[in-house]
C-alpha cells in the first residue's frame, strides 16, 4: 500500500496533489534517498486514475530534482533530497519570520507569540534546542 493519497473532489489538479506528496514524503524522512517509487502502472493502477496523470506528476517531480529516472529501471527518491528539504526549511522559517512581524506590527506581546510557538512546536514534538 502506497501512502500516497488524492482527493478525486479537490480542485487541486490529481497531478500537482501526486507531486506534492510524493515531494513532502521525502522532504519529511518517509521516502529515503535512492528508494524505488511505484511504477507508473502500479500506481496508476493503486490510485484507479490515469497512468499519463502519474507519468506527468513523475516528470514534474524530475524537473524540480525530487526524483530521478534509470532506463528500464524506474524512479527514485533523489540523493539530494536532504538539500531540497533544507530550502523547504529555510522557506518555512521565512514564513514564521513573515507572521512574527505581523503579529508584532499589530501588537501582540512578544511572551505570547512566544507561548504560541513553543505549544505547537511541544504539539507537534519540535526539538527545544537550535539546530542551525
Amino acid at each position: 500500500m502506497s501512502l500516497i493519497y488524492v482527493d478525486l473532489r479537490s480542485r487541486t489538479p490529481i497531478f500537482e496533489q501526486i507531486v506534492n506528496a510524493v515531494r513532502d514524503l521525502a522532504i519529511r524522512g518517509l521516502m529515503k534517498p535512492d528508494e524505488h517509487l511505484p511504477s507508473v502502472r502500479a500506481l496508476a493502477a493503486e490510485l484507479a486514475i490515469n497512468p499519463n496523470t502519474i507519468q506527468k506528476a513523475y516528470g514534474e517531480l524530475e524537473r524540480q530534482g525530487v526524483i530521478y529516472s534509470l532506463a528500464g529501471r524506474g524512479n527514485f527518491i533523489s540523493p539530494d533530497i536532504s538539500r531540497l528539504a533544507d530550502t523547504h526549511r529555510e522557506e518555512l522559517l521565512n514564513g514564521i519570520e513573515a507572521s512574527i512581524t505581523a503579529a508584532a506590527e499589530y501588537g501582540v506581546p512578544r511572551a505570547a507569540a512566544e507561548r504560541k510557538i513553543a505549544e505547537t512546536m511541544k504539539h507537534y514534538g519540535g526539538e527545544e534546542h537550535d539546530s542551525d
